[in-house]
């Protein structure tokens, strides 16, 4: 271990691999505890959509930035970074391991970078109007006026991040960088933590699928549609509503398509999201990639994160 640095045990991947799970375990058995790293499941009420753990699911151990913001507020990567940083400051103190576990890679990096926020890129006014556009002519036209300018930064976002894609116009608009280049001047002091970098992912592509599938199913007998449709009749919750399990059961709310392809539509959006996140996962070089499907049951894949785990801690890895 680096002297200084705080242990971080980090368990990325795409929707549906099971990290929570595997980070659940791996704090039994290290004494730790897990701080979320998921855009989505930090908000109250978005609980099936998002695959939130439930109690049973986290067997004890307690749980940092879950389910503590309201869906009408506004919450950014450096909000985010922030507190998680709090957390595991405070989870260091008492002796206990951080596991960092979530999908949202850009929370991972932003943290784990070390990544710095200039709050004097905000601009009051710039942001409503970026709002007024996309409620005109859509989140996509967003999109391509931020390909023009940081096709990077395009590249990695989704239409339906829209507070992500007014973030980096704003930041262009009111500093004339963008936020590619604002990412790479914020990072110039090193990471405060020691990093073991566990990635989940599939070998037979069509099983994550399966799982995928499974997962939707799943959602909707614990009552997905009935969530869905509480912030569907809120209009103050529009970014919330364009959580994916939300937005593609608004046609069924309004009577425009059945529920039979809003869901097929559900199954699509979430293996489309997943096939963006393992893109992303992809760059970590110095990852340890797990494959649920190599091993023959949970536990075979919990021992050998454990061993991974162990070693790390024990110093015979730098990360």
């Amino acid at each position: 271990m680096i002297e200084n640095k705080i242990p971080l045990v980090a368990v990325a991947g795409p929707t549906a691999t099971g990290k929570t799970a595997l980070a659940v375990e791996l704090a039994i058995r290290f004494g730790g505890e897990v701080v979320g790293a998921d855009s989505m499941q930090i908000y109250r009420g978005m609980n099936i959509a998002t695959a939130k753990p439930t109690a049973e699911e986290m067997r004890g151990i307690r749980h940092h930035l879950i389910d503590f913001c309201e869906p009408s507020e506004d919450f950014s990567v450096a909000d985010y970074v922030k507190l998680a940083k709090c957390a595991i400051e405070d989870i260091n103190s008492r002796k206990k391991l951080a596991i960092l576990c979530g999908g949202t890679g850009l929370y991972i990096d932003s943290l784990i970078e070390n990544t710095k926020f200039d709050e004097s890129e905000n601009n009051a006014e710039i942001r409503p109007k970026l709002k007024a556009l996309a409620e005109q002519k859509g989140n996509a036209y967003l999109l391509s006026m931020l390909r023009e300018i940081d096709p990077q930064t395009a590249e990695r976002l989704h239409e339906n991040n829209l507070n992500r894609i007014i973030r980096a116009i704003e930041i262009y608009q009111t500093t004339g960088r963008t936020m590619s280049e604002q990412i790479k001047l914020s990072r110039t002091e090193a990471s405060p933590y020691e990093v073991c970098m566990l990635c989940l992912d599939y070998k037979n592509r069509g099983k994550l699928y399966e799982r995928i599938d499974k997962r939707v199913d799943k959602m909707l007998e614990e009552g997905l549609i009935d969530e869905a449709k509480a912030f569907y009749s809120d209009g103050s919750l529009k970014t919330s509503r364009q959580a994916i399990g939300y937005k593609e059961l608004d046609p069924y709310f309004s009577g425009s398509a059945s529920l039979e392809a809003c869901i097929a539509s559900l199954k699509q959006s979430t293996r489309r999201y997943a096939k963006r996140q393992l893109t992303w996962f992809r760059r970590y070089a110095g990852a340890h990639r797990l494959y649920p499907d190599d091993y023959r049951s949970f536990k075979d894949l919990a021992d050998e994160a454990e061993r991974i785990v162990s070693e790390f801690l024990n110093g015979s890895e730098n990360v």
